[in-house]
C-alpha cells in the first residue's frame, strides 16, 4: 500500500483530497511553475494547492511546517525514496528529485547530467535573483526610487546573463542541445516573466538576444508548459 501525506501538519490548512498523489503547494510564479510544468511534462498524478501571498499563506504555521523558509514551491511525495513520504522545498532540488525519480529530463550520462545541473544552478544563483530585482525596480516599489543606479545595476546584470544564455543557445534547440531538460524548465519561466509580467523586455534589449527569443517561443508552445503556467489556479 502506498504511503500518504495525510499525517503532515500542512494538511490542517490544505487537506489532501487524493493523499496517494504527490502534493504540490505553490503559486504560478516563475519559481512555482517550474515544478507544475515538470509535473505536467512527466504526466505524474499530483494534487496542487494554492499558497496565496495575498493572505500571507506562506507565513502560516501550516506552510512553515513544510518549508521553514516560507517560499514556494514545496511538495510532499507520499511515495518517496524507499516508499516513504518525502517533504521537499526549493524548486531546483524538487526538479532534480522528480527528474531522477522518473528518469526523464536529466541525462543519465554523468558528464551531461552535471552539465545540466550546472545550468540549473546558473538559473537559481543568477537569473532568478537578478531578473527579480529588475522586476522590483521596474514594476514594483523600486520604480519610485529617484536614484536609478540600483535599477541600472540589475539591468546590466540581466543583459549580461541574457548574453550568456544567447551564446549558449546559438546552434542549439535547447540549453543541452537536442535534449529538453530541467535546465530549460528552470530558465525559461524567468525569461518569460521578465518580458511579460515585469514588462522589461525593452529595458534589457531583449531583441538583441534572438536565440533566447527563439527558444522561449518553442518553450511556451509546449502543451505541458501551457498547462503548467496556470497551475495552481489562482482563486
Amino acid at each position: 500500500m502506498p504511503n500518504t501525506s495525510a499525517q503532515h501538519p500542512i494538511q490542517a490548512k490544505w487537506p489532501a483530497q487524493h493523499p496517494d498523489r504527490l502534493q504540490l503547494y505553490s503559486l504560478p510564479t516563475p519559481n512555482g511553475v517550474k515544478v507544475s510544468i515538470l509535473l505536467e511534462e512527466l504526466g505524474l498524478a499530483y494534487e496542487p494547492h494554492l499558497v496565496s501571498f495575498e493572505t500571507n499563506d506562506q507565513l502560516s504555521p501550516a506552510f512553515l511546517s513544510l518549508n521553514p523558509n516560507n517560499k514556494i514551491p514545496a511538495i510532499i511525495d507520499p511515495n518517496g525514496p524507499g516508499g516513504q513520504p518525502l517533504a521537499l522545498f526549493e524548486s531546483g532540488a524538487i526538479l532534480i528529485y522528480l527528474a531522477e525519480k522518473t528518469g526523464q529530463f536529466l541525462p543519465q550520462d554523468p558528464a551531461r547530467r552535471y552539465e545540466t545541473i550546472q545550468w540549473l544552478m546558473w538559473q537559481m544563483g543568477g537569473v532568478g535573483p537578478m531578473f527579480g530585482q529588475v522586476g522590483f525596480f521596474h514594476k514594483f516599489a523600486g520604480k519610485a526610487f529617484e536614484d536609478k543606479r540600483p535599477r541600472d545595476r540589475y539591468i546590466d546584470e540581466a543583459k549580461r546573463l541574457l548574453a550568456v544564455l544567447d551564446q549558449r543557445l546559438a546552434g542549439r534547440d535547447w540549453i543541452m542541445g537536442d535534449d529538453y531538460s530541467i535546465a530549460d524548465i528552470a530558465v525559461f519561466p524567468w525569461v518569460r516573466n521578465l518580458i511579460e509580467f515585469y514588462g522589461a523586455g525593452e529595458l534589457v534589449g531583449i531583441h538583441n538576444f534572438p536565440h533566447v527569443l527563439r527558444v522561449l517561443a518553442a518553450f511556451v508552445a509546449r502543451p505541458a508548459v501551457v498547462r503548467g503556467l496556470a497551475i495552481p489556479v489562482r482563486g
